[in-house]
């Protein structure tokens, strides 16, 4: 794909996103009803609100490329695909937004030929814009109070070291298979973060590595492995072949988001 559409796509949707963050803020400051899913996961009116932007933007932006979002798809809205379309998590982490946590995140990524391409993450609560302007430039901004873009700054992995290295474990899914694991790999160090967010620690160069061995979905995590792939890390299976998307359900089995060590 031709790089001027990788930059209209960072100037439009960069916005976007922060529009749905501001939305979502706004529904949290007032009471608001939880439903939950047939998989017992909760959705409010802020996941439902936010996606309706996203929507409405894509379709301005690139209405030839078809999109999989998260509340559509619950409903049953589920495009056909092929090599080219966009997932959609319009919030991620939504049971650290309903306890009145920060680490919850607007997700939107580009997927070609089964590899993200581009990636935005907004983490609403803190104001940060990550951004995977192509597949090899990530960067980070603030936003400011009245919800402009500040200057933007390149991120990149850190290159760790064996004998130190810092894990990243989900706040809500530290199972038994990723304790094998971090103690297999001779792990010393770990750090705590919810939703998305986890893939930008470690692509900031903040944390080394983070395992998951628990379902996800692949709007979970397709923002999050654009970043962190634009910034020099990988995310893998855990025999090390190639994550693809596009599989059976949009369903993922376990992988490895890592930097460079």
């Amino acid at each position: 794909m031709p790089e001027k559409n990788y930059d209209k796509y960072s100037r439009v949707l960069r916005q976007t996103a922060i529009e749905a963050g501001a939305k979502i803020m706004e529904i949290r400051e007032q009471k608001f009803d939880v439903s939950y899913k047939e998989d017992s996961s909760p959705v409010t009116l802020a996941d439902q609100a936010a996606e309706k932007i996203i929507l409405r933007d894509l379709q301005k932006v690139a209405p030839e490329i078809p999109v999989v979002a998260e509340e559509s798809a619950s409903d049953g809205k589920i495009p056909q695909v092929t090599d080219q379309f966009w997932l959609v998590d319009p919030l991620d982490g939504t049971k650290e937004f309903i306890a009145g946590g920060t680490d919850f995140t607007v997700n939107i990524a580009l997927i070609e030929n089964g590899k993200p391409t581009f990636g935005i993450i907004y983490t609403p609560a803190t104001q940060k814009l990550y951004t995977a302007k192509n597949p090899y430039k990530a960067t980070i901004q603030d936003v400011d109070a009245s919800l402009n873009q500040g200057v933007e700054c390149p991120i990149h992995v850190r290159n760790g070291e064996r004998d130190n290295l810092t894990a990243l474990a989900s706040k809500s899914h530290l199972d038994d298979k990723t304790k094998a694991f971090l103690e297999k790999i001779n792990i010393k160090n770990h750090i705590s973060a919810g939703s998305s967010l986890k893939f930008c620690v470690v692509a900031e160069g903040n944390a080394d590595i983070y395992p998951r061995f628990g379902p996800t979905m692949e709007w979970d995590i397709a923002a999050g492995h654009a970043i962190l792939n634009a910034a020099g890390g990988s995310v893998t299976n855990p025999d090390g072949s190639a994550f693809r998307y596009n599989k059976l359900n949009f369903r993922n089995d376990a992988f490895i988001a890592k930097g460079q060590f």
